[in-house]
């Protein structure tokens, strides 16, 4: 392996928690990017399986990759350690259970070299570890957005995305100069939203790709998006996005968008959650939606369908009866479901 380079273009985010059955796969991807001045900074946040030991094996073999080894602290203290030790022009998030075309970060640097762009943020695919290609993509962006600088204020569509926070690439020091870290909360939940929110209330310059580089893998049984546990991450995280915006006096620019995006999380959350939990947190978001409706913040001029439509949710408005006949709604999900499933299968079979 060559020495390593002087210049670091991109510094790439690796959190690694017990993933040894997808590592190899996503740090091949990594070491082999066509751009070479780049860094791979792994923070192994005290996994007990084998992903300390595949580390250390692919550093041996390049030393632009960096091993951090600590304690098990959560995901929010990994990414902030390495966004503290990074020291590339351009800062990547690449998740250890997904992986990317090999010229990822070539391609994405070439865009923001030159324009002082403050995020560069793609499209990405979804892959199936079972069926072992991708299954789908990812849609984000509305054609307007596409292709040119646009500066998000003036493209809130951007706001209510999937954070999918590991689909671009972030100025280190705009990241830095705007104070934007991750929640430094225990256990990896939702800790995303937070730092996407604050990257595009803080932005000026975005450029959004079509193109696709980043495989996310679905069927991960362990992904942290699937546990119910920590029924309150989703509140967490966007108080200490109300927090920010406050320290910033953004609250009147962004706050109904705020209100907009915590709402949608609030929906997302109680689906996800037990009866008993779903009951419990519906009782906070209710006590949400009024404190921010006596603040102004629901205010019909202020939102869009979209917020409106989240903020007026009955999960939210009435969370007990939601939970009650939740069931019902699980049922006619599951349905669909499993008529989306077979004609997927006849479309296959009408091509085989």
């Amino acid at each position: 392996m060559a020495e390593k380079m002087k210049r670091i273009f991109v510094s790439v985010l690796v959190p690694v928690y017990n993933v040894e059955d997808y590592l190899s796969e996503c740090l091949d991807s990594l070491v082999g990017q066509t751009m070479k001045n780049i860094e791979i900074i792994c923070i192994n946040d005290g996994s007990t399986d084998g992903s300390l030991r595949i580390l250390k094996e692919y550093a041996k073999k390049d030393n632009r990759l960096r091993i951090i080894n600590k304690k098990n602290t959560g995901y929010g203290d990994s990414m902030n350690i390495g966004l503290k030790e990074a020291v590339g022009e351009y800062v990547g998030i690449v998740e250890p259970d997904d992986f990317v075309d090999l010229s990822t970060f070539e391609e994405m640097y070439k865009i923001a070299n030159g324009r002082s762009l403050d995020v560069v943020k793609c499209n990405f695919y979804e892959y199936s570890t079972v069926k072992k290609h991708d299954i789908g993509k990812s849609n984000m962006f509305l054609p307007e957005e596409v292709g040119k600088v646009i500066d998000p204020k003036d493209h809130r569509n951007v706001f209510y995305m999937q954070p999918s926070i590991w689909s671009a690439i972030y100025r280190r020091d705009f990241l830095r100069d705007n104070d934007i870290w991750f929640l430094p909360s225990p256990g990896a939940s939702y800790q995303d939203a937070g730092f996407s929110f604050k990257v595009w209330a803080s932005a000026k310059r975005a450029f959004l790709m079509n193109k696709m580089f980043l495989h996310y893998r679905q069927d991960n049984p362990n992904s942290s998006v699937k546990s119910s546990g920590k029924i309150n991450a989703v509140k967490e995280e966007y108080d200490e996005v109300e927090r920010f915006l406050r320290k910033k006096g953004l609250m009147d620019e962004y706050g109904a968008t705020l209100a907009t995006v915590r709402f949608g999380g609030y929906i997302w959350n109680m689906r996800r959650l037990t009866s008993k939990a779903a009951r419990e947190f519906g009782a906070i978001a209710r006590k949400d939606y009024e404190r921010i409706k006596s603040e102004g913040y629901l205010n019909a001029k202020k939102m869009d369908n979209v917020g409106r439509n989240n903020a007026k949710s009955f999960v939210i408005k009435h969370p007990n009866f939601y939970v009650t006949f939740r069931p019902l709604h699980e049922c006619r999900n599951k349905l669909r479901g499993l008529i989306s499933d077979v004609k997927e299968r006849m479309r296959h079979a009408h091509e085989d």
